[in-house]
């Protein structure tokens, strides 16, 4: 379950492909529709796609089906993350700064209301269908998880109703269609030599766990916290070498690169001073960190308690929805 969870970090580390969304137009559909509307209708889609995927995948079968209901996890996560960015990025363009913090309380009340019908309506109509803690009913979860696909559809309703934001005084930068597949082909190198470090370095890191334990502690979730940790900053360190290549190669143009990720991040640090910039970035990136990763944790901790999915979604998924509303339009008043 901790495992499946690692699909949600998505949220946690959108920044980093948020420049992407920001810069790259989506083939005929940014004509159409513009270029947020365009990325929220391209991220429902996947949002759809990746819930109708984990529904057709019974992970009692055997354990490829396990493996394949994992990758519709990551994709499900990385779809409603990139929605996340589009969505944030229209809510600033399509109002004045006076109305940011009433459409931030908005944005929370609607996130809260789809938690709920996701979360606790979830539970309850599978409960409904036939499924128990005592008996797995895989139809009965099949059909639950093709309601959900099928609530997405007011998202994209709204994405057809609403209108592209028009902003006055944009500056933007034309590129190429050549530099445009460049840039695209720089992220996807650049997330593979992340990812596919971090994967074959396991044998590394058992080695490592051993050595920290005979040499530092003796907890071992201390020495499989500090392996882990040099682990992501191994991965992070080959990522950086794969995208200078590509950019000392003449692969990618640099000015675009500079102009998509450092320029933001160095006025960012110019608005402020360098300790709160860190606090601000720490704040934003880390907050919902636990919630995202240990949340999962929980429903599984009441299953195990004996408490019935009725039960878990009346108390753990409902209660303090009202409060938390309230103090959201409190806070955007």
């Amino acid at each position: 379950m901790t495992f499946f969870s690692w699909a949600a970090l998505g949220y946690s580390f959108k920044f980093i492909w948020a420049p992407v969304v920001d810069l790259l137009p989506v083939p005929w559909l940014t004509r159409k529709l513009g270029r947020r509307r365009s990325w929220l209708f391209l991220a429902q889609v996947g949002v759809i796609i990746a819930i109708s995927w984990m529904g057709a995948v019974n992970p009692a079968d055997n354990l490829e089906n396990l493996s394949l209901m994992a990758m519709a996890a990551v994709m499900l996560g990385f779809s409603s993350a990139t929605q996340d960015i589009a969505i944030d990025a229209y809510r600033i363009e399509c109002a004045e700064e006076s109305m940011q913090a009433m459409l931030a309380s908005m944005y929370i009340a609607g996130y809260r209301v789809g938690m709920l019908v996701a979360g606790a309506g979830s539970l309850f109509l599978a409960s409904y269908l036939g499924t128990t803690r005592a008996l797995y009913n895989y139809g009965a979860w099949r059909t639950t998880y093709l309601c959900m696909a099928a609530f997405m559809l007011i998202g994209i309703i709204t994405t057809f109703s609403i209108k592209e934001p028009e902003l006055e005084n944009e500056v933007r930068h034309d590129y190429t269609l050549s530099e445009y597949l460049r840039f695209l082909v720089l992220f996807i190198f650049v997330v593979m030599a992340f990812v596919l470090t971090f994967f074959y370095s396991g044998p590394v890191v058992a080695q490592l766990k051993d050595f920290f334990t005979g040499l530092f502690v003796k907890e071992k979730g201390v020495t499989a916290f500090l392996a882990e940790l040099l682990r992501f900053i191994l991965a992070l360190l080959v990522a950086f070498l794969v995208a200078g290549f590509f950019e000392k190669s003449g692969v990618v143009d640099s000015k675009m690169v500079r102009r998509t990720y450092v320029d933001p991040i160095a006025d960012f640090f110019v608005r402020y001073s360098g300790k709160t910039a860190l606090l601000i970035l720490l704040l934003v990136g880390f907050y919902r960190l636990s919630d995202i990763v240990l949340g999962v944790v929980s429903n599984v901790f009441y299953l195990d308690m004996g408490f019935s999915k009725n039960v878990i979604a009346g108390i753990t998924k409902s209660f303090g929805l009202g409060m938390t509303l309230l103090g959201g339009f409190f806070g955007g008043c």
